[in-house]
């Protein structure tokens, strides 16, 4: 049975326990878990593919048979300096709402996933089916600490994976590709006084921003997704304003949709970047493309068992299930390519991750542990 009290002293305990990324190291709030898992008899190990990036894997139910993934993570976001109603590692509890860096994003849901499997073994329920708990390192970042060389090391070997990072019960069946790439430009050095004896590749950087904005995207409607985007992030260049700025280099975050290539649309602004350099007067290689990741659009089908099965037990913890897509990219895309079946769903409070003042709705942890536990007692291992 569900422990109210347990549950937001373990919320509170974990939001405690700083694990911002970056700088990246989970080790302390793995090796919490790891203690917290052992104590209550569930076999529990720690993986480290790089330095203080630990990520914490438990198993319950028998080698052999149907395995089912929950796998929250263990990083935020950093707090940054904007924080007024609480200090981000306090825990604070007001009018219903618990107050903390990563209460939202994905601490809530980690202190469920916990709660939940700490509900069962008290309970001595028997599963019909191997749970396999992964609190991972790295989500902040792209992973690569974490999720991604457990699946592809083989050490995560799920029939079927539900992620827990979202909010108010939605359960994720579809999201957006990712692109994440770096244009560098070159220009040629000269006085500010005499431009015309230089080359300006922050110019060029800005023709090149201009074709790209006026892309346009070759897609089909999806229903639960919103358009394709281009955002330019980042972009710098030159040394000093009575200089001809001789470099410049710009960050652009792409979302597209299923269907679409993500190859074609790094050519495509390849090539843009290639021409504009070389009207501006600038030889081959003046413009050059790093891709920084690149993530796969996914789309399941909403009547997969995963989708039902959550959705039933959202309704009996009282809350209403929302299937949706998601516009931001979560981990589920990284199952495609081992051919396992992955929804996202979570308890958080809509608009709350990675702003200051994050917190959580009490309720929300409630109903979401107590969700979880109803789902993976009636999970049927398919």
């Amino acid at each position: 049975m569900i422990n109210k009290k347990r549950l937001l002293r373990l919320t509170r305990q974990l939001i405690k326990t700083n694990s911002e990324n970056p700088p990246g190291d989970e080790s302390r709030i793995a090796r919490f878990i790891k203690k917290y898992l052992q104590d209550l008899g569930v076999k529990t190990r720690i993986y480290e593919f790089k330095k203080g990036r630990s990520n914490v894997v438990a198993r319950m139910g028998e080698a052999g048979e149907k395995s089912l993934l929950i796998s929250p993570h263990l990083d935020t976001v950093p707090a940054g300096r904007s924080w007024k109603r609480a200090n981000p590692f306090s825990g604070l509890i007001r009018k219903g709402k618990l107050y903390g860096l990563g209460a939202t994003d994905c601490k809530g849901n980690l202190a469920c996933a916990l709660e939940a499997i700490n509900s069962l073994v008290e309970d001595k329920v028997t599963l019909g089916y191997s749970l396999i708990f992964a609190a991972t390192a790295d989500e902040e970042a792209g992973s690569a600490s974490g999720l991604v060389p457990l699946l592809d090391k083989g050490i995560l070997k799920p029939d079927a994976a539900v992620i827990l990072d979202s909010d108010d019960f939605s359960i994720i069946i579809a999201q957006k590709g990712l692109i994440h790439l770096k244009v560098k430009i070159r220009g040629l050095r000269a006085h500010g006084a005499y431009p015309d004896r230089g080359i300006n590749a922050i110019d060029i950087a800005i023709d090149i921003i201009n074709r790209i904005r006026k892309h346009k995207f070759v897609y089909s409607k999806n229903d639960y997704l919103k358009a394709p985007t281009i955002n330019l992030g980042v972009i710098k260049g030159g040394d000093k304003v009575n200089i001809v700025a001789d470099w410049c280099e710009f960050e652009l975050d792409l979302r597209f949709l299923p269907g679409e290539s993500a190859q074609r649309l790094i050519g495509r602004i390849k090539k843009e970047a290639e021409m504009q350099a070389r009207k501006a007067g600038m030889p081959p290689g003046a413009a050059r493309i790093e891709v920084d990741g690149v993530q796969q659009p996914y789309i399941i089908d909403r009547a997969h068992p995963l989708v039902g099965g959550l959705a039933r037990a959202i309704r009996k913890a009282g809350a209403r299930p929302r299937i949706k897509g998601s516009e931001g990219a979560t981990v589920i895309t990284f199952f495609q390519h081992k051919n396992i079946p992955a929804v996202a769903t979570g308890f958080g409070s809509a608009g709350c991750a990675h702003m200051s003042d994050e917190y959580v709705k009490v309720s929300n942890l409630y109903k979401g542990a107590f969700m979880l536990e109803e789902f993976l007692k009636n999970y049927q291992g398919r």
